[in-house]
């Protein structure tokens, strides 16, 4: 009992504790707050007065120190290379260039135009010299004065508009800041209105004699000890059962995600078996293509060495894809491209292939590595079993919100008794060990359920001597998908 009254009484204070901290909390923001602002507006004037007293100096120094410094070179006073021009000019480009960092966008604009015709003044300056070199008449050098006068003039107007635009955007911080101080002031106000209520509230609380309801909680824990775990507690109000209560959900709902992650990890275990037993698909694939390409450059057939390998190296790209489970059907579809590239030039004459798809589904996504397989046990089970040309087709077709995904072939094709045999398995689902189902099949029909949650599975039609279609549909949009594009 002891136990039990210092656990309550250590519940009441830390509740306490942290209502005296969330109001203090609520108090000292609004002074953060003021110093934030207050120290906000303020840097924004101290650069708004330096940019006005800069642009003040710089456009005396254009109007009156630049224009007075040509008047001597041409009156003969200095000569140009004693002048001080090129000095003054890039004081004024040193002065826009760092009223920029400060300034608003807007003000920019007018430091830009600044900025093109400082450049200006300092072209003339620059033709002012070389007539000079050239010993040009006079009238000459005076016109090129006139000039440089009437663009200093220009450039001092320009930072005069600079200067009314500042002390414009100085105007707006003071409405800003007029603004934030009654915003503060309400906040201010509300804040300790909240502060009191909720003292008031904590002292009333406090106050109360504590009531549990006891027996609605031993309920609630009999029907999650029987399993029952939609049950939830409702919150009682009462500080030192509100945790209890909590905990009890959180436990009822612990149990249940423990049970769905179980679940979820069954089925991840079930895709890592598929992941394995797809990779067993490739090994005799990679010896046989191999055996082709040093085949091939021994006679000497170079252009099908090279499309092979092409070929071989996109079809182990688009089979990795960055690790993702997922790709567009343009990249499974050329996945499969390049696949039968391979056997072509394989098996050369005896076999063809036809590729088909519809417009505006090649970016939908659909889960790699499905059609590949089927085009393989088409060949190996189908068309090697059957004297002649063998034939593939892969289509991808439009269908409303769905593609339908098919693999036919006019291989020896399934008798009744071996399809009967083949689709009982896929309905069993037995352990990889005993398939006797191709594994090529067996492991796109179960990919197919796992990835989709059973919404997809595989359809096949066959005649025995006549060939074989297997087809399925998928649906267009696939949400959390992350899918290799490149």
């Amino acid at each position: 009992m002891k136990k039990a009254r210092f656990t309550k009484t250590a519940s009441i204070k830390k509740n306490v504790a942290f209502s005296f901290l969330l109001i203090i909390i609520m108090m000292v923001l609004p002074t953060v707050y003021s110093v934030t602002t207050f120290h906000i507006h303020t840097s924004r004037y101290d650069k708004i007065l330096t940019n006005v007293s800069q642009a003040n100096k710089l456009g005396i120094i254009a109007k009156v120190q630049v224009a007075d410094e040509i008047w001597d070179i041409v009156a003969g006073l200095k000569t140009f290379n004693q002048g001080q021009q090129y000095l003054m000019l890039r004081e004024i480009r040193n002065g826009i260039a760092s009223m920029k960092e400060t300034s608003s966008p807007e003000n920019r604009e007018l430091l830009e135009v600044a900025s093109r015709t400082e450049k200006t003044l300092e072209k003339y300056t620059q033709r002012l010299g070389d007539q000079i070199s050239g010993n040009a008449t006079v009238a000459e050098n005076q016109s090129i004065m006139e000039e440089i006068r009437g663009v200093a003039s220009l450039l001092y107007d320009i930072f005069q508009d600079y200067i009314v635009e500042e002390i414009k955007s100085a105007e707006t911080a003071n409405e800003r800041m007029r603004n934030s101080s009654l915003a503060l002031t309400i906040i201010q106000v509300s804040i300790s209105t909240i502060a009191l209520l909720i003292t008031l509230f904590t002292s009333s609380n406090l106050s109360n004699t504590i009531r549990t309801p006891i027996l609605n909680m031993e309920q609630l824990s009999s029907r999650i000890a029987n399993g029952d775990l939609s049950a939830r507690a409702e919150q009682p109000h009462v500080q030192e059962l509100d945790r209890l209560a909590a905990n009890l959900n959180i436990m009822a709902e612990r149990i249940k995600q423990l049970i769905d992650q179980n679940i979820k990890e069954q089925q991840n275990l079930k895709k890592a078996e598929m992941r394995t037993l797809q990779a067993q698909i490739t090994p005799h694939f990679l010896y046989n293509t191999f055996d082709s390409i040093i085949w091939l450059a021994e006679s000497e057939r170079i252009e099908d060495v090279v499309d092979i390998t092409r070929a071989f190296s996109n079809y182990f790209r688009i089979s990795l894809s960055k690790g993702l489970d997922w790709i567009t059907i343009d990249k499974e579809l050329e996945h499969v491209r390049n696949y039968l590239t391979v056997q072509k030039i394989r098996y050369e004459n005896i076999l063809t292939y036809e590729i088909e798809c519809d417009e505006g589904i090649g970016e939908v996504p659909v889960l790699k590595l499905i059609l590949q397989p089927l085009v393989e046990n088409a060949i190996y089970h189908g068309i090697k079993n059957k004297r002649g040309r063998g034939k593939i087709k892969v289509c991808a077709k439009d269908s409303g919100d769905k593609v339908l995904l098919s693999v036919s072939d006019n291989g020896i094709g399934f008798t009744k008794e071996r399809l009967d045999e083949v689709l009982l398995e896929f309905e069993s689902e037995p352990s990889t060990e005993t398939v006797r189902t191709s594994y090529g099949l067996y492991n796109v029909n179960k990919r197919l359920k796992l990835y989709y949650n059973n919404t997809v599975s595989m359809n096949i039609n066959s005649e025995y001597g006549e060939g074989t279609e297997v087809s399925f549909s998928i649906p267009k949009k696939r949400q959390n998908a992350d899918i290799a594009v490149k």
